[in-house]
């Protein structure tokens, strides 16, 4: 079962908070986070790419830009844009997105469960993206980037948070420019903040990883790392969690740039080895797992897996991913790994079929595949196997924005 803190969060005055908040850092790169910042000095992205800051030269990845960090975070506090909590408390968080909502608890996730395997992951993580957030934590002694795990739902906390938003008003409510409702409440009540504690000690057997791989485990070092000198905060990180059946997973759809050297005649025969094809008359969304859409040459097929092309049993190979990679992408296509491959590109489904189309049309790419979304069934079933899911598998909307709340470790 696993273990949850409430915490003092570090968080803006509510008049602020819609200025404050921000999109995570790993969604924009620091061209893109100067724009978004501009003529805003409380956008928290001068603490998460602190880097906007400082001359365009900066290496992103060097200890001035941490150092910057800091500096603006100390800002922040004495200008009284962030103030910290009087005391632990948890938060609940709800996203509203095309009239469609979630609701999840803010709180600080166990790190011992993390590597006890309470939290279960389903994707590998890289060094040098671990190494930017241990280092952003430790300078900045703060926790910037919330981990969005995911749980089966359990109905007696869904009383708990249903009711708490019923019957108390939020502390930040507003609209940000992308159309996302942000509604947060604090939940101090001592006895109720014991009553979740307990729930989810004794209801929840594990927590997944749905976004936030490398805060995690970059979390975890960061423990490690203080060693003797670790404060109990350390000991947790940043997390909200959402119950699995308030999640919606979009599709993560995929982009060639080549035809692997055939021509379309060639590529649609060597397709249709393992896959129906058939023309369609517009853009194909697949409806059902195990159809896919091509989008080649101004014309969409619909695209269907033969049987015996997966196997069912495995949760991995039964993945449409997996499907694509094995009988379409590397025999076919000639890419062998997504994660590596320079031809092949990824379209969160955020922003449709027509990206898709534009990109082909342009001559860019050569070809684009649509894809049915992943269950979140199916990624818990990846994770409690002990297994990663491929690359680009998941793309979660909407996302949680930064700066709203924040875990100190000091």
């Amino acid at each position: 079962m696993v273990t949850i803190s409430p915490f003092q969060a570090l968080r803006p005055e509510a008049q602020l908070a819609k200025s404050v908040a921000s999109r995570p850092y790993d969604v924009l790169n620091s061209k893109e986070a100067k724009v978004e910042a501009q003529g805003n000095p409380n956008s928290f992205l001068h603490i998460t790419k602190s880097e906007i800051g400082l001359s365009e030269t900066t290496d992103i990845h060097s200890q001035e830009v941490y150092d910057k960090a800091k500096e603006n975070l100390t800002a922040f506090i004495s200008r009284n844009i962030l103030f910290r909590e009087s005391k632990p408390c948890y938060y609940i968080y709800r996203l509203t997105m095309d009239g469609r909502s979630q609701a999840g608890l803010v709180c600080g996730s166990s790190v011992n469960d993390y590597e006890n395997g309470l939290i279960k992951k389903h994707e590998f993580t890289r060094p040098e993206k671990e190494q930017d957030r241990i280092n952003h934590i430790k300078t900045t002694g703060a926790q910037t980037g919330n981990v969005f795990l995911a749980y089966r739902n359990v109905e007696a906390i869904d009383a708990v948070i249903n009711g708490w938003m019923k019957e108390k008003n939020p502390q930040y409510d507003f609209i940000a420019e992308d159309g996302i409702q942000h509604s947060i409440w604090i939940v101090s009540d001592d006895e109720t903040i014991e009553h979740i504690t307990h729930l989810f000690k004794t209801e929840v057997p594990a927590t997944y990883i749905a976004d936030g791989h490398h805060r995690a485990a970059s979390a975890a070092k960061v423990k490690t790392a203080l060693g003797d000198n670790q404060t109990a905060n350390a000991g947790f990180f940043l997390t909200t969690l959402f119950p699995s059946n308030q999640l919606a997973i979009m599709d993560y759809n995929r982009l060639v740039v080549d035809l692997n050297g055939l021509t379309e005649e060639v590529l649609l025969k060597k397709i249709s080895e393992h896959f129906t094809v058939e023309k369609v008359n517009e853009p194909y969304r697949p409806g059902s797992i195990h159809q896919f859409g091509l989008y080649l040459s101004k014309q969409w097929y619909k695209l269907t897996a033969k049987a015996g092309s997966f196997n069912e049993k495995d949760p991995i190979g039964v993945l449409d991913i997996s499907i694509l990679q094995q009988n379409m992408l590397e025999p076919v296509l000639g890419i062998k790994d997504q994660r590596t491959d320079k031809r092949i590109d990824f379209v969160g489904g955020i922003r449709g079929l027509g990206e898709l189309e534009k990109r082909v049309d342009s001559g860019e790419m050569a070809l684009a595949i649509s894809l049915y979304p992943v269950s979140i069934e199916q990624l818990f079933a990846v994770a409690d196997s002990g297994e990663v899911m491929p690359p680009k598998s998941t793309w979660f909307e909407p996302k949680l924005r930064d700066g709203l709340l924040t875990h100190l470790i000091d």
